[in-house]
């Protein structure tokens, strides 16, 4: 089935909301339940509106979305029953189309998503330390004019 990729509107907050609550938590299970509650509370309040929010949808369902501010990628959830089947990298893709180059913060213990970055072509700037956690962070960039490198597997 085809993704389409759409602007967010206020009617896609509940299927956002689990998107983001669902594939959280396999990917940032380390994460203390205080700070989850925060960013629970801050995704619409804070979040949503001051991001530019696009929705991965199928069939008539948001599975996912991404928020760019600016070139920074400030969120990417897909609901993880829809993992693998190209909605992630649909929403990658337009934002590369609209901004460029990207760049993102991951978690270090968050392979899902350092998985995915990798495999899209983002490449490790720095690494640090979430503020609000102290968890390790990597800053990853995406060159959009960059020849990609042969990956091993497709050699």
């Amino acid at each position: 089935m085809e993704t389409i990729i759409r602007k967010y509107s206020e009617a896609d907050l509940i299927a956002v909301m689990s998107a983001w609550e669902n594939a959280s938590k396999i990917a940032h299970p380390f994460l203390p339940d205080e700070f989850v509650a925060k960013v629970r509370h801050d995704i619409p309040t804070l979040y949503l509106p001051n991001a530019e929010t696009w929705v991965a949808d199928i069939g008539g369902q948001v599975v996912g979305f991404i928020a760019l501010l600016g070139n920074e990628i400030g969120a990417l959830f897909v609901e993880p029953d829809f993992h693998g089947v190209g909605a992630g990298k649909a929403l990658m893709d337009k934002a590369q189309q609209l901004q460029g180059d990207l760049e993102v913060e991951v978690f270090k213990e968050n392979p899902i998503g350092r998985k995915f970055y990798s495999r899209y072509g983002f490449e490790l700037m720095t690494e640090s330390s979430f503020p609000e956690t102290g968890d390790p962070v990597y800053r990853l960039k995406f060159t959009a004019n960059k020849k990609p490198l042969r990956a091993i597997n497709r050699c």
